[in-house]
């Protein structure tokens, strides 16, 4: 069994650096309400899932081009890429905010 981290606590391969075009801060696309009832609970994305987006359909990037940019394997960015192509279709939809963190809540989707 493979134990990583102080006592063994965190399992599985340790999270690999990657590259990113910009600087990790807290940021947030809130819609504009169209009823004030009951804001709906935000969307978390992180980072990883922000930055292969954005390589991939804001600067044209072919998607071994821009894993290798940020230095992670093809597949890994082919799921990040996936994920934020959920969370994005969903905070459209059911017009959700959408918060991109590092820190990610429990109770968080």
């Amino acid at each position: 069994m493979w134990r990583w981290g102080p006592r063994g606590r965190f399992r599985g391969r340790p999270v690999k650096p990657r590259s990113l075009g910009f600087e990790p801060q807290i940021f947030q696309f809130i819609p504009f309400p169209q009823d004030t009832s009951r804001p709906p609970p935000p969307i978390y994305m992180t980072p990883d899932e922000f930055e292969a987006y954005r390589l991939v359909f804001y600067e044209g990037l072919t998607q071994e081009e821009a894993a290798k940019r940020m230095n992670i394997s093809r597949g890994t960015l082919w799921r990040c890429l996936e994920n934020a192509r959920k969370k994005l279709a969903t905070m459209l939809a059911e017009k959700r905010p959408l918060i991109v963190t590092h820190e990610v809540p429990p109770q968080a989707v």
